[in-house]
């Protein structure tokens, strides 16, 4: 048994490597080459190719296909950009377009992995005969007793589980995270000593279709006239002013609300149906219970129909939380929070755990 947990040996091993042309991908190939396993590099082109070249600090943009391949070329290796504009588009780019005009906050990281990249990426892996895709997440993939288990990664700061809690059992089967035992000083390093020419090269940090982060910007675009202009209504009833959308907000919001003057107000709720953005004062944020839609169940055994305890994580920079969990059928699920947590936001990701192992999670309902 290999170090990717395959009974061969490592030449004749075929590792397709997810490649986006950022350090952690790009040591993800060049580490699993020292290796001695044979690889191929794989670049997902996501939009205009034009159009992309001038993005920055963003994922998969032109230039990161250039830069993969000057990596794929450094450390020998062949690589294959693959079109996938038309999925990219239709399962992540119009699904956070519409769950905005619906009033959620949706996460289009997790919608990618698990669309496009855990989907159709790994069909094509499997497709060129690879015996698994590796990825540069920092998540682990432990052969447990009932099958593979995906854990938290090792560094604390950098772990990526949380995008990854809608990855199948059967996707785990094929998935591998070769940097999730590693902090990204350790990575750097390896950067370096392989001598990538990405070594120095900054972390993207923008969604990848919204390098500017103005999201409404991005609703006016590819749904233009859909947003409609509504009321700020205060929890109690007043009616505070006017907005040009609710797409413009996010549960949890403070800043950019347009109302003067009083106590500090965050937005509490949004009614796409009416229009209306709900704000209110801090602690009109609390929630000590949610339902979640679409669970996807990575714990052992069937999904718990009794009430399980655990930790959840609500958005991927929250700490996690003291909660009990139950599944109701139909792809729900119940969480009741140990203590009342501030902006659940429908539309985002809630994760559970138990310990660093990842028990699945669902979408926030409203």
């Amino acid at each position: 048994m290999n170090s990717l947990g395959i009974d061969k040996p490592l030449g004749d091993t075929l590792v397709v490597v997810a490649m986006s042309g950022g350090v952690d991908s790009s040591v993800c190939a060049a580490l699993l080459n020292d290796e001695g396993y044979e690889v191929i590099g794989a670049t997902m082109q996501l939009y205009d190719h034009g159009e992309a070249i001038s993005r920055p600090n963003t994922c998969c943009a032109g230039r990161d296909i250039r830069d993969a391949r000057k990596v794929a070329d450094a450390i020998g290796v062949p690589h294959y950009v693959l079109d996938f504009e038309d999925r990219f588009q239709e399962a992540v780019i119009d699904d956070f377009v519409d769950a905005y005009l619906m009033g959620e906050t949706p996460n289009p990281c997790i919608r990618c992995n698990q669309t496009v990249k855990f989907t159709d990426l790994l069909g094509k892996a499997e497709a060129l005969g690879a015996d698994v895709l590796a990825t540069g997440h920092y998540a682990r993939r432990i052969q447990g007793a009932d099958g593979p288990e995906l854990r938290r990664g090792a560094d604390p700061a950098r772990d990526q589980s949380y995008f990854l809690f809608a990855t199948t059992q059967q996707q785990l089967q094929r998935v591998r995270f070769p940097l999730g035992a590693m902090n990204k000083d350790e990575t750097r390093a390896l950067a370096r000593r392989f001598r990538l020419p990405v070594a120095a090269k900054p972390d993207s940090q923008d969604i990848c279709f919204a390098p500017t982060g103005t999201y409404g910007d991005v609703v006016d675009k590819l749904r233009p006239g859909a947003a409609k202009p509504g009321e700020i209504v205060h929890v109690d009833g007043q009616v505070l002013g006017r907005h040009q959308g609710v797409a413009n907000f996010t549960v949890g919001q403070r800043r950019g609300l347009g109302v003067a003057g009083g106590a500090p107000l965050y937005v509490v709720r949004l009614e796409s149906e009416t229009a209306t953005v709900i704000a209110g004062p801090k602690a009109a944020l609390y929630r000590d219970r949610l339902m979640v839609r679409n669970l996807n169940w990575l714990g052992p055994g069937e999904p718990p129909g009794e009430k399980m305890k655990a930790s959840v994580k609500l958005r991927s920079t929250a700490p996690p939380a003291g909660a009990a969990i139950r599944a109701l059928g139909e792809g729900k699920a119940e969480v009741v929070l140990d203590q009342p947590q501030a902006g659940v936001a429908p539309g985002q990701a809630c994760v559970f755990y138990d310990g660093d192992r990842v028990l699945g999670g669902g979408w926030i309902k409203k």
